[in-house]
């Protein structure tokens, strides 16, 4: 009896699947902050299909979008000012829940990925 039990709860675990409703956060007005040290950071940024303008700290930027598929996509500034804004970003969002998305992100050809969740506050 136990092993029917057992059974039946990892074939409960075993289809579950997150939300993912990537197309809903393909343009719009987004949110997203991070702890820098002691301090967290907001970014406003604007998407559509092709372009994403980041504005942060009074500054906008501008960079190019390129979608792999409907949950992934490339980021690669229009105007790099530093040889870090040169290299693209690869971006996979991982779960969606309402309006906000959780995502991970990675320099292109770096294994380190890091995690984040944007809020989109307006379509």
């Amino acid at each position: 009896m136990k092993f029917i039990l057992l059974l039946s709860a990892l074939f409960l675990v075993g289809c579950y699947q997150p939300e993912r409703n990537c197309t809903d956060f393909k343009t719009g007005t987004f949110e997203f902050e991070t702890l820098v040290g002691t301090e967290i950071l907001k970014t406003t940024f604007v998407r559509n299909d092709s372009i994403e303008i980041d504005y942060f700290e009074g500054k906008a930027d501008t960079s190019s979008l390129r979608w792999l598929n409907d949950c992934e996509f490339i980021v690669k500034h229009l105007n790099p000012k530093s040889m870090a804004q040169k290299k693209a970003m690869h971006m996979k969002i991982l779960t969606t829940d309402g309006d906000t998305y959780v995502f991970e992100y990675n320099i292109v050809g770096d294994t380190r990925k890091e995690k984040g969740t944007a809020t989109k506050i307006a379509d």
